[in-house]
């Protein structure tokens, strides 16, 4: 790490770190991507989609926290890529729902690999159990608990 008193600021800066770790961490990943055609948000997409039956496109942007009109371009590339396909809510046939096709989950499996390699090339300087901590406090941040029905 440098001495400069300016990057020593900005090393104190917690949440700075976790903007630089994205940035770092984003751009690996799409590196890897590159090749099938996507990027990370379109792996997001296709990760929240591996893990459900469907999702209406509303949900996918109330999970991910992108901007519907994001969705809508998401799932449109993922649909022309053969990767996942809009259906008939079988709930409710006046919607639609996105699912991950079998190209989409096969893709999502070759995929990981990558993504593994990126995540073990970030946290080359922490050990197992660190790796662990890590991931422990970040799933606590990233997924904050439920406020109690009382407000306390």
């Amino acid at each position: 790490m440098s001495d400069a008193p300016w990057m020593r600021g900005l090393h104190a800066d917690t949440g700075y770190l976790l903007y630089r770790l994205g940035l770092r961490s984003g751009s690996l990943f799409n590196a890897g991507l590159e090749q099938h055609g996507l990027r990370l948000r379109h792996y997001a997409v296709m990760r929240y989609l591996s893990g459900v039956e469907g999702a209406r496109q509303r949900e996918l942007s109330d999970r991910l926290g992108y901007d519907p009109s994001a969705i809508v371009s998401l799932v449109d590339d993922l649909q022309r890529l053969g990767l996942a396909e809009r259906r008939p809510d079988p709930n409710d046939r006046r919607n639609r729902i996105v699912v991950l096709t079998e190209a989409g989950r096969q893709l999502l499996r070759e995929s990981e690999q990558d993504g593994a390699r990126v995540t073990d090339s970030l946290l080359a300087p922490l050990d197992a159990q660190e790796r662990r901590t890590l991931h422990d406090l970040l799933l606590r941040i990233a997924e904050p608990a439920e406020p109690a029905a009382d407000g306390s």
